[in-house]
């Protein structure tokens, strides 16, 4: 069972992840008023990525980037093998400074930039994180994944500031608005397109794919706070994920680019607010 929702999520990932960056691409469209790509507009842009010729600014960024990708798909396979939720994390965190090393393995000013920037967000939203790991450990006694999704009950019930402290930070990694600090995926960053500015080609789909990966890591977590011993907490789970999911392609289109300093200091506030707050009760009532 274990092995079939490793290779589940090794080989339906990036499909999956691909899919719902062309949803993001149509509904943004649409809340424009505009007609939009198609929904496989991600994956014909990976096939023009990986037809154009391999120029890298370096040796070394190449190797990063698969680096990044080769990790996130670690952290994933242990996500969904049920293992360790805190090892998940770190390794997670681990992939992140392989992107950030990529970006500012060149010398443009740009993807420098970014790279601090990215730095900055990981500041930001590592906290609240690491937060939501002992949420899970104090609710169900546990931090692996298998013994979570056998509680009696949805850990959200027990833990609704970390869920929404959590929805908070995941607009960062999802790269939304008003937290694309250090890239976007629209025409609207200062930076040109900050970490990305020099990936071109290969460099930039392997990205690309490791970002689906990524996407789909995030969901299964936040999964983790509505599955519990009844099977149709599964359901409950995917259609709130699909909620979450709209909700922060509605975010990036109502809201502006923030500066550095309202996002760090905006997302201690939420972790302290929302994270310690649902923590402390969570002590106190154990």
């Amino acid at each position: 069972m274990k092995v079939g929702f490793v290779l589940a999520y090794l080989i339906l990932a990036p499909i999956l992840g691909g899919l719902l960056d062309g949803v993001d691409r149509m509904v943004s469209a649409r809340m424009q008023r505009r007609k939009g790509p198609s929904i496989l507009q991600p994956f014909y842009d990976l096939g023009k990525l990986f037809s154009k010729e391999l120029i890298a600014v370096n040796n070394v960024q190449l190797l990063l980037n698969l680096s990044y990708l080769v990790i996130l798909m670690i952290a994933g396979s242990l996500l969904f093998a049920g293992a360790d939720l805190l090892m998940t994390l770190f390794i997670l965190s681990t992939a992140d400074m392989f992107l950030i090393m990529a970006a500012s393995s060149d010398s443009s000013p740009y993807a420098n930039m970014g790279a601090s920037r990215e730095m900055i967000q990981m500041m930001a939203y590592e906290p609240l994180t690491l937060l939501v790991a002992v949420g899970f450990y104090l609710t169900t006694g546990s931090f692996h994944v298998e013994k979570i999704i056998q509680a009696p009950v949805s850990a959200v019930l027990w833990m609704p500031g970390l869920f929404v402290g959590f929805m908070f930070t995941a607009a960062i990694k999802f790269r939304k608005s008003p937290f694309d600090l250090s890239t976007s995926h629209h025409a609207h960053q200062e930076m040109v397109k900050g970490i990305t500015t020099e990936m071109s080609g290969t460099t930039l789909a392997i990205m690309n794919i490791a970002e689906y990966y990524e996407m789909i890591l995030l969901l299964g977590i936040f999964c983790l706070f509505f599955i519990n011993s009844n099977p149709w907490s599964w359901l409950v789970a995917i259609v709130i994920c699909a909620v979450v999911f709209f909700m922060e392609i509605l975010w990036d289109n109502v809201s502006a680019r923030l500066k550095w300093k309202t996002v760090l200091y905006g997302c201690w506030v939420v972790t302290l607010v929302a994270g310690g707050i649902n923590i402390l009760i969570l002590m106190l009532i154990q």
